[in-house]
């Protein structure tokens, strides 16, 4: 039988991609992101096969381009939280470090998909 923690982890788990449980055993932690990998690396053919079947001209490609920036977008400002959380509470250095870094990272992503999205508009060609 489950242990209730495990059983909140599982609903938590199924009724949220944003709601976790922090984990102190490293073993358990390097399980979890194992698991993220791999759950990513299933769907990641599924992904670029959909993806690339929509690549029939230039503005088709940014529909996806702009999703993927919006969600880009909302997952820094999250990331921005938790990172003016640590600071406020004078959380560990090198926590607070990597987190700018990670912020820091995807702001510069926002910034390139926003020039991917503004390469797909072409100029008309000629005769148009």
């Amino acid at each position: 039988m489950f242990p209730i923690r495990q059983t909140w982890q599982a609903l938590a788990a199924f009724a949220s991609p944003r709601v976790s449980f922090a984990h102190t055993d490293p073993e358990q932690l390097h399980a979890v992101l194992a698991e993220q990998a791999a759950a990513a690396n299933r769907e990641a053919v599924e992904h670029a096969t959909s993806a690339a079947a929509w690549n029939v001209d230039e503005l088709h490609v940014q529909p996806g381009v702009l999703e993927v920036r919006r969600d880009v977008l909302a997952d820094v400002h999250y990331l921005e939280g938790l990172l003016i959380g640590a600071r406020r509470r004078g959380l560990d250095a090198e926590l607070i470090e990597r987190l700018a870094a990670a912020v820091d990272t995807g702001h510069e992503l926002t910034v390139l998909l926003a020039d991917v999205a503004l390469t797909t508009i072409t100029a008309p060609t000629a005769g148009h």
